[in-house]
């Protein structure tokens, strides 16, 4: 589906016009065209390969979608693959932004995208001294509104694990908590996809040999690679505490199945002496002590209730009762 194709000249919006006319402007060399599409079919991305003369192995990658976060160069023109992530209920919604950007052009086509990028193109066109670098800055506008989305992300993943940390000092079900680790594991494990192969790609359009297309925006794109660099560090500092949480939660399960042992072994002492006593005197010998003695049987109940008196003390003082 066709969002918007229009063309800017000299940082200005000159006017929005149909795909059949973008040949018409993508050759002058003070015009460039700006084309967003969502979920486009396989006939809009071949029209636009031709209107943009696109390399055929880019079109494949984004007509199949699901590739790996990259940045590749095909001539003079660059090919970005962005993967947005948004949260969706209890799940990540996970989507994907392919970016065809060329000295005159520059083609969106998001796949499995809710939130588009109508504010990106607001704020382009606020900033006509920035719009004015072409094609560039507006790979980095996108690439930076969909850096900015994951940071909502990691705040929330940040609260989820500080609630589960909660449950499991609060005596909670230690299998929910286990699985509640996991399934937060593999969120950040998402986001980790996401964000990390992205550093490498972009440190290529500030450093070194930069594309042509990049080369006044540089210090844009750096401020995309500290972006980046602060979600890499985050996410593997999350997934750590992820791992010292289901550490921390199976020594928990430990300590408290050792309290239940203790507790049940006390409760056994108690039980097996009077069970001692009352085994001894129930032989049935005839000449045991104390068998005809009036007082013998309130007196085997009196030492059975001080033995176990005295037991209970002793287990209540060293906390296991």
């Amino acid at each position: 589906m066709l969002i918007s194709c229009a063309v800017y000249q000299d940082g200005k919006k000159l006017s929005d016009i149909k795909p059949d006319e973008i040949h018409q402007y993508v050759n002058r060399p003070e015009c460039f065209v700006w084309v967003a599409l969502a979920d486009p079919g396989p006939g809009e991305l071949a029209s636009m390969q031709h209107e943009f003369d696109l390399h055929e192995l880019a079109v494949e990658d984004a007509r199949h979608g699901h590739q790996r976060p990259k940045i590749e160069e095909y001539g003079d023109s660059i090919f970005t693959v962005l993967h947005t992530v948004q949260l969706k209920g209890d799940e990540l919604d996970v989507g994907e932004v392919d970016v065809f950007t060329g000295p005159n052009y520059l083609l969106s086509v998001r796949n499995r995208t809710e939130k588009g990028f109508v504010q990106v193109r607001a704020r382009c066109e606020r900033e006509p001294h920035l719009l004015r670098e072409g094609s560039g800055f507006v790979l980095y506008a996108l690439m930076d509104a969909v850096v900015d989305r994951y940071f909502p992300v990691i705040d929330v993943l940040e609260i989820e694990l500080e609630n589960i940390e909660e449950r499991m000092f609060a005596n909670a079900s230690g299998r929910s908590n286990v699985e509640a680790l996991y399934a937060l594991k593999q969120k950040l494990t998402v986001l980790k996809h996401a964000v990390a192969p992205l550093l490498e790609g972009v440190g290529k359009l500030y450093g070194g040999r930069v594309p042509q297309i990049c080369a006044t925006t540089q210090e844009y794109f750096r401020d995309v690679y500290d972006h980046l660099v602060r979600l890499n560090q985050s996410v593997d500092s999350l997934r750590d505490m992820v791992v010292t949480a289901m550490s921390v939660n199976l020594a928990l399960i430990t300590m408290n199945e050792n309290e239940t042992t203790k507790r049940l072994a006390a409760y056994a002492a108690l039980v097996a002496v009077p069970t001692m006593i009352a085994g001894i005197y129930g032989m049935n010998f005839e000449h045991m002590p104390e068998l005809k003695w009036e007082w013998g049987y309130p007196m085997t109940l009196l030492v059975m209730a001080v033995l176990d008196t005295y037991l209970f003390v002793r287990f209540r003082k060293a906390g296991w009762l």
